[in-house]
C-alpha cells in the first residue's frame, strides 16, 4: 500500500505547485484596473483646464476627480461624465449625440464612479434664484418662497431617490465585478452664508446648503441598500467652500476666482475629491 501513497502525495505536490503557478502567471498578466466615471457636472469640471475635446460635456481631460483618482490608482480611466447630465443620460443620449453613460460599463470594470442628482431636482437653478446683491430686507428670499410653496425641491429628492437604486443595481448588472462608489457633493456654503463675499442671505444659505444634505443623504442611504460606498465630498470641503478665501476654495463662487464654472467645484477641489475617491477605491 506505500507506492500509491507516495504517487498521491507527488501527485498533489505537482498540482499545488501548478495552481500556483497560475496565480503568479495571472497576477502577472493583469493590466491595470478599468475604471469607468458615470456623472454631472460635479465630477465633470467644466472649465478647469484641459479642457476634453468633447466641448459639449464641458469636462475636464486631466483634473477632474475622476483623472485624479485614477492617476493615483494607476488605473484605465473611461470618463464620460457630462456637463448637465441627469440619471437619464445614464440610459439615452445627451444633446441628441452623446452616448449613453452607461454604454461605458463592461463586464471587466472593476471600478465605478459616480455624481448625480443635482440636476435631476433642479438645484442650481434653484441657487441663482436665492442670490440678493443687497441684504435683508432689500430683496426676496428664496427659503421663503419655497416653503410656501410646500419645499417642492426637498419632495423631488425624496422621490428622486430609489431612481437612483436602480441605476446603482442596474451598474451591478452591467459590471458585476465593480466596486461602486457614489460620491456626494460638496459643502458648497458655510452655516450662515457670507453675504459680503457671496450675494445670499443667511437663511437663503443654510436653506439651499440643506437642500444639498438632503441630496447627500438620498446618495448615502442609496449607496448603502445597494452594495455601493459613499464618499463624503461635503466633508472633504468643510472649510473650503465658496466663503473661504480664493486661495483655500475648493469651491468656486457667482464669479469664479480660478478657472472653474461658476458654483463648482475647482482644481483645488478637483484635487481633494479625486483623493478622496481614490483612497475609498482602495
Amino acid at each position: 500500500m506505500q507506492p500509491p501513497k507516495l504517487i498521491s502525495t507527488a501527485a498533489a505536490l505537482a498540482l499545488v505547485a501548478g495552481l500556483g503557478l497560475g496565480v503568479i502567471t495571472t497576477a502577472a498578466a493583469a493590466g491595470p484596473p478599468e475604471y469607468v466615471a458615470l456623472g454631472d457636472s460635479a465630477a465633470a469640471g467644466p472649465l478647469i483646464p484641459s479642457v476634453d475635446p468633447n466641448l459639449l460635456c464641458l469636462r475636464s481631460r486631466d483634473n477632474d476627480y475622476p483623472a485624479v483618482a485614477s492617476r493615483a490608482l494607476g488605473a484605465t480611466l473611461t470618463d464620460v461624465t457630462c456637463s448637465g447630465a441627469t440619471t437619464a443620460h445614464f440610459t439615452q443620449k445627451q444633446f441628441g449625440v452623446t452616448a449613453p453613460q452607461f454604454d461605458a460599463l463592461k463586464p471587466t470594470t472593476d471600478l465605478v464612479s459616480l455624481t448625480i442628482g443635482g440636476n435631476d431636482v433642479g438645484l442650481v437653478s434653484l441657487a441663482l434664484t436665492c442670490l440678493n446683491l443687497f441684504p435683508e430686507p432689500f430683496g426676496r428670499s428664496c427659503a421663503d418662497t419655497e416653503l410656501a410653496k410646500g419645499d417642492p425641491t426637498a419632495a423631488k429628492i425624496d422621490a428622486w431617490a430609489p431612481t437612483l437604486g436602480a441605476a446603482l443595481e442596474t451598474i451591478r448588472r452591467r459590471s458585476p465585478g465593480a466596486k461602486v462608489l457614489v460620491a456626494g457633493y460638496a459643502t458648497y456654503i458655510r452655516p450662515g452664508g457670507c453675504h459680503g463675499t457671496q450675494p445670499i442671505w443667511a437663511r437663503d444659505a443654510d436653506y439651499v446648503q440643506g437642500l444639498v444634505n438632503r441630496l447627500n443623504t438620498a446618495l448615502r442611504t442609496q449607496a448603502a441598500a445597494h452594495g455601493a460606498t459613499y464618499v463624503d465630498i461635503a466633508a472633504a470641503s468643510v472649510g473650503h467652500d465658496t466663503c473661504a478665501a480664493p486661495a483655500r476654495r475648493y469651491i468656486e463662487g457667482l464669479i469664479p476666482t480660478s478657472p472653474a464654472a461658476p458654483l463648482h467645484p475647482n482644481g483645488k477641489g478637483m484635487a481633494a475629491f479625486g483623493d478622496a475617491v481614490a483612497a475609498a477605491a482602495r
